[in-house]
C-alpha cells in the first residue's frame, strides 16, 4: 500500500542539539528555582535535589509504562512536598518556561530540513510530528523557534494525550485524524526504541534518522528492533520512501 502521511519525531530528527545536556540540566533546576522564589516561594535548601529525584523518578517509570508524567504534575508534586500545595498555573508555568529557556536556545534545524519537506509536501505526503516531552509549551516554542509549524499538522505531543512513545495509542491519534490506514504511514526518528518500535506497535513501518541518535540507548535495542530503513541525512528520505513504496508493491 503507498505511503500517503510522513510521521517525524522532533528533537535529533528534525532539530539538532548543539550544548552540553549535563550543563543544562543543572541550569535547568537553578533557574526554576530562582523563577519560583521570586513568585515568592521560600523553599528549602534540598528542594534542587528532590525535584531532580522526581524528574528521575517519572522519567524511570515513563519507560516501562509509556505513560507522560508532566512537568507540571512533577513541580506541583515537588512543592506539595515543600509545603507549597496548589500553586496558581502562571507560577508554574513561568517556572518551567524559565527552566527551559537557556536549553532552548541550544536547538537548530538540521540544514536540510526545509528543503526535504518542501520536496514532500510537493509529493503529496501528509506530514505530522509526534514528540515525547513532559512539557508542551516547551515542545511548541522548539517548533516556532526552528519555523516549522507550516509544515505539520497535527502535531501530538505525548504531555498533551498522556502516553509516549512507543505506546501505540500515540499513533493512533494521527491515524484518526488523518483517517489512513498504519501501512499508509512512515514513522521518522532517532529513538529505536520508541520511535521505531513505537511506529512496529502500530502497524507503521519506522524509518531510523541516524544523524544525532544517541549510541547508549539505541545499542540497548540493535539486536532486537529493526527498522524498515535507515538514512543519515533528512535530505535521504524522500528517495528511501519511493524505495519502500516499491518493495511494499512486489
Amino acid at each position: 500500500m503507498s505511503i500517503r502521511g510522513v510521521l517525524f519525531d522532533l528533537g535529533s530528527t528534525l532539530i539538532e542539539y548543539r550544548g552540553d545536556w549535563r550543563e543544562v540540566f543543572k541550569r535547568q533546576t537553578h533557574d526554576l528555582i530562582v523563577s519560583l522564589r521570586e513568585a515568592g516561594l521560600s523553599l528549602p535548601d534540598d528542594f534542587g535535589v528532590r525535584y531532580d529525584a522526581l524528574v528521575d523518578q517519572f522519567y524511570t517509570r515513563g519507560q516501562q509504562d509509556w505513560i507522560e508524567y508532566t512537568a507540571e504534575y512533577t513541580l506541583q508534586l515537588a512543592l506539595t512536598e515543600a509545603g507549597y500545595p496548589d500553586q496558581p498555573p502562571d507560577v508554574i508555568k513561568r517556572a518551567l518556561a524559565s527552566a527551559f529557556a537557556e536549553g532552548e536556545k541550544l536547538w537548530r534545524p538540521f540544514d536540510d530540513v526545509y528543503e526535504t519537506l518542501d520536496t514532500l509536501k510537493a509529493r503529496g505526503y501528509r506530514l505530522g510530528i509526534i514528540s515525547n516531552a513532559r512539557d508542551a509549551a516547551n515542545v511548541e516554542r522548539l517548533i516556532d523557534n526552528a519555523h516549522l509549524r507550516p509544515w505539520f499538522d497535527p502535531i501530538v505531543i505525548s504531555a498533551n494525550v498522556g502516553v509516549r512513545k512507543p505506546n501505540p495509542r500515540i499513533f493512533k491519534v494521527v491515524l484518526d485524524a488523518w483517517q489512513l490506514k498504519p501501512e499508509e504511514v512512515v514513522m521518522v526518528g532517532d529513538m529505536l526504541g520508541a520511535d521505531i518500535l513505537g511506529a512496529h506497535n502500530a502497524g507503521l513501518r519506522g524509518v531510523w534518522a541516524t544523524m544525532q541518535a544517541e549510541r547508549g540507548a539505541n545499542d540497548a535495542h540493535s539486536d532486537t528492533i529493526k527498522p524498515d530503513g535507515v538514512i543519515t541525512s533528512l535530505s535521504a528520505l524522500p528517495e528511501l520512501l519511493k524505495k519502500l513504496d516499491r518493495a511494499s508493491a512486489l
